[in-house]
C-alpha cells in the first residue's frame, strides 16, 4: 500500500494548523515539516508527535529539509510574515517577503525531484502561486492555490446564517483576486438547484443586501485578524480539504487560484475560479455562465492582479 506523504513549508500559525488538521483527520501517513526557524519547527514537530498517541490512526511526523520534499506527493506552501499585516488590511504587504522567500527555495524544491502537487497558501496568493508554478515548471494544474476557496467558505457561512439553509446545500463562489477586489457572482448562487433570484421572489430570508454580504465575506478575514493578529482554523481546514481531495482523486469542484489560459477571456495570470480538483491538482477550470456585469467585474479583478504583478520586477 502506497504511503501518502505531505510536505509543509513554513510552520507559522497557518502551517502548523495545516499540519495538525491533516494529522488529526488522518489525511496523510507522513508529514515533513520544513522551516528556516530550527527551534520553532522542532517544537511544532514535537507537539504534533505528542498528539499521535491519542489519534485513532497512525501518522509519522518529522522535521526535514528541501531535499526531503522530493518523495512527497503533495507540498503545502505556507511561508509568510503575518506581522507585516498589523495596522493595515492589504495582503500585498507580504509580497516582498513571500516572493523573495519563494525565489530563494523554489530551485531547491525542483532539485529534490518533486513531481507531485503543490498547494500554495502564501499571500498574495494568486501572485505567489504563479511564481511557484513558473519556477517548478510542472504540468499545468499541478500547482494551484487556496485562492478564493476560503473566501467562498466565508460567503457560504454568511448565506447559511441569513437563510437558515445548511452550508452543504448552498452553491456559491467568490471569484477573482484573493484580496479586496474579489466579488460574488450572485447569478450563480443556488440552493440545491433553486437559484437565489427564484427564492428571493417569495421568501424574505433571501431578500438581503447583496453588496453588504459581499463586503462581509471580503472583510471576514480581517475581522478574525483584528483580535488575534492571525487567521488559522479556516485556512487550515481549506488547505487540508484540498489535500484530501487530491489524495482521493475526488474530482470535486472548488474555487482555487488557478492558471488562466483563455478561460473567462483571461491569460497570463492565476486567479480565483472554480476548478475540478483531483489527483493531478486543478485539472480543469470551470467557466461559470456569468452575466455581463459579472464578466466586467471579473476582468477588473484580473487587471488588478496584473497591476500588482508589476511589482515583481522590483523584487530580487
Amino acid at each position: 500500500m502506497k504511503t501518502k506523504k505531505v510536505g509543509i513549508i513554513g510552520l507559522g500559525h497557518v502551517g502548523a494548523h495545516v499540519a495538525y488538521s491533516i494529522a488529526v483527520q488522518g489525511i496523510a501517513d507522513e508529514i515533513v515539516l520544513v522551516d528556516q526557524n530550527e527551534n520553532k519547527v522542532k517544537s511544532e514537530c514535537q507537539d504534533l508527535i505528542d498528539s499521535v498517541a491519542y489519534l485513532p490512526h497512525r501518522i509519522k511526523i518529522a522535521v526535514g529539509g528541501f531535499a526531503d520534499l522530493g518523495s512527497c506527493d503533495i507540498i503545502v506552501n505556507s511561508v509568510g510574515n503575518i506581522d507585516l499585516l498589523r495596522g493595515n488590511n492589504n495582503r500585498l504587504m507580504e509580497m516582498d517577503f513571500t516572493i523573495a522567500a519563494v525565489n530563494g527555495y523554489v530551485d531547491k524544491i525542483k532539485a529534490s525531484g518533486f513531481d507531485g502537487v503543490l498547494i500554495n497558501i502564501s499571500n498574495p496568493c494568486d501572485i505567489v502561486t504563479r511564481q511557484l508554478a513558473l519556477g517548478l515548471k510542472l504540468p499545468r494544474g499541478r500547482v494551484f492555490g487556496t485562492g478564493t476557496g476560503l473566501d467562498t467558505a466565508r460567503l457560504i457561512s454568511a448565506l447559511a446564517e441569513q437563510t437558515g439553509i445548511d452550508h452543504k446545500s448552498i452553491t456559491a463562489y467568490m471569484l477573482g483576486e484573493h484580496g479586496s477586489d474579489q466579488f460574488a457572482p450572485w447569478s450563480c448562487v443556488s440552493f440545491r438547484g433553486k437559484s437565489l433570484d427564484e427564492w428571493a421572489k417569495t421568501d424574505k430570508r433571501f431578500q438581503f443586501d447583496r453588496d453588504e454580504m459581499q463586503k462581509y465575506a471580503i472583510g471576514a478575514g480581517w475581522r478574525t485578524f483584528s483580535g488575534k493578529f492571525c487567521t488559522e482554523y479556516a485556512i487550515a481546514s481549506t488547505a487540508a480539504r484540498m489535500v484530501h481531495i487530491v489524495f482521493q482523486d475526488e474530482k470535486q469542484i472548488l474555487p482555487a487560484s488557478c492558471e488562466l489560459c483563455g478561460e473567462y477571456g483571461e491569460s497570463g495570470l492565476f486567479a480565483g475560479v472554480p476548478a475540478i480538483i483531483g489527483a493531478a491538482g486543478a485539472e480543469e477550470v470551470v467557466e461559470l455562465s456569468l452575466n455581463t456585469q459579472e464578466k466586467e467585474k471579473f476582468h477588473y479583478c484580473c487587471e488588478q492582479i496584473k497591476k500588482n504583478m508589476e511589482h515583481l520586477k522590483e523584487i530580487k
